[in-house]
């Protein structure tokens, strides 16, 4: 049982921000008899279990672990390639044991790997081995039959029967920077692809990806706190440099091999592949500038390919989960941005309109398709922070979730789990829904938190900028204004206003130590409208505006001391932290700039390049949205403004160089700052003690920085 005495830092970290012991990676057997799903033991026990959830017609549900790595290793320690470690970082994967697993078509049998070595369990028995193949081993895959496993190992795909037996390469690496069944870094960070290979609906082929990441520029990564160590070498595609060569082909069990064959030149972006007994194989490859794609059907036989839809737009095309795909009468299933909103298109049709913003496709069913959206700008009533899980058809739209907060959903044919996330509890609720009734619930481990965040979610400004206001525990109208700390991301892909308890503890912490904290989601931020989101084309810098004018606007409503004003954040909120204070220091009093992007030139092309162009083509927009240039640092050089700069030397995604870069910028003009580098800390702060005390020494300097008493 958790002691009250736990500090919420230590709790936090502790708990990996209260993740540990809640149930997730949920799949729905096509019978609906069971749900499978991850876990670990407790809300501090980093170890994930593979477990079923048994749905007996007309009996009690019941809960059994399958697979647990502590009995499954013997009790030894886990070992991890550094591709596995790459694989996580990517995902951002902190946990351990089982962190993933992939199932037959039946749902009958799971694959997983754990400490570089291929499981199998049958899900029905409750029985895991180990199948004797060379490791490590790296994302298996069982086929739909069953009866194989495919399977990365030292960059070759392979494949072994589910027994263990008939284990062979399907394709080997002609070279060290060749590999087979594996998604390139820019496709794993920014895809939103982890995967490389995919099998046949008949089990008989797979589409496996070749990566050369050859023409890939190399980076160094190494630890000063190890000069003994060899740095590790980084294949890093930044803005305006190579990109691996992605190839595609159709590889038979009988060792046949033919290539997909498409314009790699004009789309070398393979984004997403879609295979089921619905139609042929569907891709969707896309250009550099990430303006025009194309949604290709695949040819098997000779590997040629035919076009079935193309996009285009003069900004930029958004890649999401769960689309391209085929619909059960061979429709093709989109989501696209079509007058202004972000709608779900199956054919010809249009099934959504403005009131919606389409997040993801989650299951295609025969009858309608589950949707997971926020209400569009043209809703009849705005909510903040808030997703629904819709079921969408030629009949209309029908709300699956209920109640104010952040809602998902796994299904197959009549039962649903749907992940509920409420601002008005902890956590998360998982329930599991027969024909829209529920008849189970998944427990959860998860710890109870330390504190309650209360959280005041409005919108801000003529923008209607959304907003979360946090104010410390007890305050009273007549304690008076309180010191503001603005707690954004404040970027693409990064929503933080959003209508769950969880996502706000850490800003009701810091509230608690004498702040009104503000969170807002400004222009670029997911969620509200594809021209919301495209705003910041050329233009990152904006983003500061936003937080300026959501600031001001709920002053008028808030006790917010504007005369003391700190802003912190992480990666984009690193960087946004670090513009605020150099470009507008008549706002922003002090910054805690954390992980910071300060060179755009130094990220990678897929990010970079969509919002930002070619660093050759347009060298004054990077130079406009750059940390580092004289325009950032020569701005109200009068107003110098304290600034605390935290990295992690072994991160990978964004390198501390930039906090270097940024470090000695700032040196050369004369301001004063604090640098915190962590030693063996990647982009993820997975470390207990690390994590524990970056808040507590955060906390100090904003005290000391904005004249705080203790």
């Amino acid at each position: 049982m958790t002691s009250q005495k736990i500090s919420f830092p230590r709790q936090h970290a502790r708990t990996m921000r209260f993740t540990l012991g809640a149930p997730r990676a949920f799949t729905v057997s096509p019978d609906g008899e069971r749900v499978i799903f991850l876990r670990s033991g407790s809300g501090t026990d980093r170890t994930g279990r593979l477990w079923v959830l048994d749905l007996p017609a007309g009996g009690t549900p019941k809960e059994r672990v399958v697979a647990d790595p502590e009995t499954l290793l013997g009790g030894s320690a886990e070992r991890l390639s550094a591709q596995e470690r790459a694989r996580r970082e990517r995902s951002r994967e902190g946990s351990s044991g089982i962190v993933g697993y992939a199932v037959d078509a039946a749902a009958e049998l799971a694959a997983f790997a754990l400490s570089g070595k291929v499981y199998v369990a049958e899900l029905r028995a409750g029985t895991a081995r180990a199948l004797p193949v060379p490791g490590p081993v790296i994302d298996p895959r069982p086929s739909p039959d069953g009866r194989r496993i495919a399977y990365v190992s030292k960059g070759a795909l392979r494949v072994v029967g589910a027994e263990g037996d008939g284990d062979r390469a399907l394709a080997e690496p002609e070279g060290a920077n060749i590999s087979y069944g594996l998604a390139e870094f820019i496709a794993a960070e920014e895809m939103q692809r982890s995967r490389g290979f995919w099998w046949s609906p008949e089990s008989d082929r797979l589409l496996v990806a070749r990566v050369d990441d050859s023409p890939v520029q190399r980076w160094w990564i190494a630890d000063p706190a190890h000069p003994d160590r060899r740095p590790a070498e980084v294949a890093y595609p930044a803005a305006g440099t190579p990109n691996a060569e992605v190839r595609l082909f159709v590889m038979g069990l009988d060792g046949s091999r033919t290539e997909v064959v498409w314009d790699r030149a004009r789309h070398p972006y393979l984004a997403q592949v879609h295979w089921s007994s619905a139609g042929a194989p569907l891709l969707l490859v896309q250009a550099r500038d990430q303006q025009s794609q194309v949604f290709l059907a695949v040819d098997t036989e000779t590997g040629t390919t035919r076009t079935v839809h193309v996009d285009e737009d003069p900004v930029w095309l958004e890649i999401f989960p769960g689309v391209p795909a085929w619909a059960p009468d061979g429709r093709l299933v989109r989501i696209a941005d079509e007058g202004g909103a972000r709608v779900l298109a199956v054919g010809d049709r249009l099934l959504t309109g403005a009131q919606l913003q389409l997040q993801a496709v989650l299951d295609i069913g025969e009858s309608d398709v589950l949707v997971s959206a926020s209400a569009g700008e043209e809703a009849a009533a705005p909510e903040i922070g808030e997703s629904h899980v819709y079921r969408v058809n030629e009949l209309g739209v029908e709300r699956v979730s209920e109640g104010a907060g952040v809602h998902s959903a796994v299904r197959a044919g009549d039962v649903t789990v749907l992940v509920s996330h409420s601002p008005a509890r902890p956590g998360a609720r998982a329930d599991v829904l027969r024909d829209g009734k529920r008849i189970a619930t998944v427990a959860s481990h998860a710890e109870e938190p330390v504190l309650s965040a209360r959280v005041h979610l409005t919108e801000g400004g003529a923008r209607r900028i959304p907003c979360a206001v946090l104010l410390p525990e007890g305050y009273k109208e007549s304690d008076g204004p309180l010191p503001v700390l603005m707690d954004p991301y404040g970027g693409p892909h990064g929503r933080r206003v959003l209508a769950a308890h969880n996502p706000h503890l850490t800003s009701q912490w810091f509230a608690d130590q004498g702040f009104a904290v503000v969170v807002a989601d400004g222009r670029g931020a997911p969620g509200r409208s594809p021209g919301w989101e495209k705003a910041v084309k050329n233009n990152l810098v904006l983003t500061v505006d936003d937080q300026i004018e959501a600031l001001h606007a709920l002053a008028g409503r808030f006790p917010l001391d504007l005369g003391k004003v700190a802003i912190r954040g992480w990666s984009f909120g690193g960087y946004l932290a670090a513009l605020a204070v150099l470009r507008r220091p008549d706002v922003f009093h002090a910054a805690v700039v954390g992980a910071p992007v300060t060179d755009q030139r130094l990220y990678d092309t897929h990010y970079t390049e969509r919002y930002l162009g070619d660093p050759a083509k347009q060298p004054e927009v990077y130079a406009h949205n750059s940390v580092l240039t004289d325009e950032g640092l020569s701005e109200a050089a009068d107003q110098v403004r304290p600034m605390l700069i935290i990295h992690g030397l072994a991160d990978d995604n964004v390198v501390v160089a930039h906090s270097l870069r940024l470090s000695s910028a700032l040196l050369s003009a004369g301001r004063p700052h604090e640098v915190l580098p962590l030693s063996g800390v990647t982009h993820m702060t997975p470390q207990e003690q690390v994590a524990e005390n970056l808040l507590l020494l955060q906390v100090d300097f904003l005290k000391r920085s904005l004249g705080l008493r203790g």
